[in-house]
């Protein structure tokens, strides 16, 4: 954070507006009982035409996925600000609860993204929660790249208490061969039997930015060359695609490295994902790729996409507490992504440039998930933790 405020205040000042509007909204996105969080606000039209908003927003659904990452966020948060986040938890007694939840939990992400938030918040019961992952990541299995990645991500957390090396070897390796003929980018899973054969060389902004920070931590909580290297090819070419209005695409093909279908672009790309792997890379000795972060950040207030459409609408509503989730082109059950993902499978290459004038990304999802918020905190306060602690220490 005082690198980006010697670099752009502007920018400094827009990280800590979304700062304080995560700590708005994550209370709103608690469950009655303060034990986990929905999986959505969402806005529902009221049919009211005179008011400035002619929807209101309500809770849908829950996730104990969305609660593990806000635990992750929120533990870099002053013990009082996690309670207030937290329904009157720290984010070890958060936790707490979610570990309590995994005899249930039948899904590797899930479960993953518990013991990645037991790890860092030092949790008694760690090693109970990395024992309900190995049962749910038995050998020679494929999984989503993502899930892997956190699978890895975990473990790395978990090394200085644990001995986890045998299973932090073998999810490493299991994300370092998923890539196709070694390129940098990564598929959507680590093997085939996932996903159908036209769409197995498309990887998502998620399966980029997940293993890259996976493995910058496993070299940064061992020493491991390989990882860092994979990590950092990985970033330099996701950021070598970043838009020219700072947007990170959704759909890659992780054969050729290139873009297959730029949306929607998504906020939480933006104003989290993107920061929390390229700040944890730069923290591990990787490339730093603060511009392109920058140029990201910037889209959230900017959003050309909806400038050139002469849409006013803001993607930050500070009072509501909530960041909407994504600009996109309103193409029906995702069509574009389809034909462009089929399309490149057989012609890699391949744009489909007409698609772009039937279907301009001209439309906003007013939708907010925990997550987004989650991530966020992990990204800026963290960043703001790691150079605390290192001008404690001198460096």
């Amino acid at each position: 954070m005082r690198k980006l405020a010697r670099a752009d205040r502007p920018l400094h000042d827009l990280a800590t507006r979304l700062l304080t509007v995560a700590e708005r909204g994550l209370p709103r996105m608690l469950l009655p009982d303060g034990t986990g969080f929905v999986f959505t606000r969402a806005a529902r039209a009221t049919g009211d035409r005179t008011g400035a908003r002619p929807w209101s927003l309500e809770q849908r659904g829950t996730s104990l996925r969305y609660a593990a990452i806000t635990a992750l966020g929120a533990r870099f948060l002053p013990a009082d600000r996690q309670r207030a986040v937290l329904g009157g938890r720290t984010a070890e007694e958060f936790t707490g609860l979610l570990i309590e939840r995994l005899p249930g939990v039948r899904n590797l992400g899930d479960a993953a993204l518990v013991a990645w938030a037991a790890a860092e918040t030092r949790h008694p019961k760690l090693s109970d929660a990395l024992d309900r992952v190995t049962a749910l990541d038995p050998p020679g299995r494929p999984h989503y790249t993502v899930e892997a990645a956190w699978v890895l991500s975990a473990l790395a957390a978990a090394r200085g208490t644990l001995d986890v090396e045998d299973r932090l070897t073998a999810a490493r390796d299991r994300l370092l061969r998923a890539r196709i003929d070694g390129g940098p980018l990564f598929p959507h899973a680590t093997g085939p039997g996932l996903n159908p054969w036209y769409r197995a060389h498309i990887g998502c902004f998620a399966d980029q930015t997940y293993p890259l920070q996976a493995l910058a931590r496993a070299h940064a909580t061992g020493h491991d060359p390989e990882a860092l290297a994979a990590a950092d090819a990985c970033a330099t070419r996701v950021c070598s695609l970043q838009g020219d209005g700072g947007q990170w695409w959704w759909h890659y093909d992780a054969r050729r490295g290139t873009v297959v279908e730029g949306y929607p672009v998504y906020s939480v790309h933006q104003h989290a994902m993107a920061p929390t792997a390229l700040l944890d890379l730069a923290e591990a000795g990787g490339t730093d790729f603060a511009e392109p972060i920058r140029r990201g950040l910037r889209w959230m207030t900017e959003v050309p996409e909806l400038a050139r459409a002469g849409a006013a609408e803001p993607m930050i509503l500070d009072d509501l507490g909530v960041t909407w989730r994504k600009v996109h082109r309103g193409d029906p059950k995702k069509a574009v992504r389809a034909a462009r993902g089929l399309t490149t499978r057989v012609l890699p290459g391949l744009r489909l440039g007409p698609l772009d004038a039937v279907f301009r990304p001209t439309a906003v999802d007013r939708e907010c998930r925990p997550y987004e918020f989650g991530w966020m905190l992990f990204a800026w306060l963290g960043a703001l933790h790691d150079t605390d602690d290192g001008e404690a220490n001198g460096s």
